[in-house]
């Protein structure tokens, strides 16, 4: 699937002028604070926003082309639409509201598919319940599951763990995370969370003020002094791919293989070879001149300085690259000073902790 988006749209006291396209399957999130331009990006692509100009195709259906005077009304996209709210049918069971996207499909799936989609999404026990009897994170599920039995060939997804306490959003991530790998369908993904686009996205798009500023993988955009800093990020960090080389039962430890070397991780119960993401908070990397000795910590990494910038007028982040794997650690202006840190400068990178995504 490919989607190609521009669109100029002249708001009140906004102006959203934006082009990006999205080539890859998986997750893409539309990154930035709020006031950036993410939901009126989506509605744009959903049909419940006309820009005043733009172009926009899946493959190569064009859904709008203001020159050409093409606008395909909502319900003949072909996209799902999962909003802040579940905005359930509260008269309806769960299954009847899954029924309901289903029977409006215009390719409807089969009855195994209906039965494959309840079953990720883990509905099987809720289907006679009644919205008003679900969590906030079953409400999501639902709504999600009612999204997908629409057949879309794109799912669009705004701030939809936005109104969840953290249980609730907690409950519902694995779930996302099992449709980004499992399931067919390309998501495009509102945000304006860190946690959430370093767990969840494949590749990010960043906005500011309804301009795109940066646009790329979800590994090395957040891990970009530029990008981040242009948005306000109030931290950094490294998103990570890794497999589980091996266990060390003996010590409770597993070791995690990346570019750029090894990991050693409390033990996670995954076979050897499973791939899992890491984060590294920029807050929890070291950085010394020389490989220290006799230390608490299990990971030094040897890497290389590639960016400086300071933030505030006493921290620095510094931009470090281990084989092609790039992390941010934030330290204070003094150590940088004192550790002569310049692009190119080889580091030893002390990791104090590390967080490993099971979803």
């Amino acid at each position: 699937m490919s989607l190609s988006v521009r669109i100029a749209q002249d708001f009140e006291n906004f102006a959203l002028d934006v082009a990006f396209a999205v080539e890859k399957p998986g997750i893409t999130a539309l990154f930035g604070p709020s006031g950036a331009g993410k939901t009126s990006i989506v509605n744009a692509i959903a049909g419940l926003l006309r820009p005043d100009e733009g172009r926009i195709a899946v493959n190569d259906d064009v859904l709008l082309d203001t020159q050409a005077h093409i606008f395909v009304p909502p319900r003949a996209r072909r996209i799902g639409y999962l909003f802040q709210d579940a905005r359930l049918f509260p008269h309806m069971s769960v299954e009847t509201n899954l029924r309901f996207g289903w029977r409006r499909a215009a390719e409807r799936a089969s009855e195994a598919e209906f039965s494959r989609i309840v079953s990720l999404l883990g509905l099987e026990t809720l289907l006679t319940r009644r919205p008003q009897n679900l969590s906030g994170g079953e409400k999501g599920r639902v709504a999600l599951g009612r999204a997908l039995l629409s057949s879309p060939r794109l799912l669009l997804l705004d701030e939809p763990l936005a109104a969840l306490d953290a249980a609730r959003k907690s409950e519902i991530m694995p779930y996302l995370e099992r449709l980004r790998d499992e399931a067919a369908v390309p998501m495009l993904y509102v945000s304006h969370s860190l946690d959430e686009v370093a767990r969840l996205a494949d590749n990010v798009i960043v906005l500011k003020q309804g301009r795109v500023v940066a646009q790329g993988s979800v590994f090395d955009m957040l891990a970009d002094l530029e990008a981040m800093h242009s948005i306000g990020a109030a931290s950094y960090g490294a998103v990570i791919d890794t497999r589980v080389k091996a266990h060390r039962r003996e010590d409770g430890l597993s070791v995690l293989a990346f570019d750029g070397g090894e990991l050693i991780v409390p033990l996670v119960n995954r076979a050897i070879g499973t791939r899992l993401r890491m984060r590294i908070r920029a807050e929890d990397v070291m950085l010394a001149a020389e490989e220290p000795r006799a230390i608490s910590a299990n990971n030094v990494l040897l890497c290389r300085v590639t960016a400086l910038r300071e933030t505030g007028p006493a921290h620095a982040d510094v931009q470090i690259v281990c084989g092609k794997t790039p992390f941010v650690a934030r330290i204070t202006r003094a150590s940088a000073e004192r550790l002569a840190l310049a692009s190119g400068v080889p580091v030893f990178a002390v990791i104090k902790s590390v967080i490993v995504d099971l979803g």
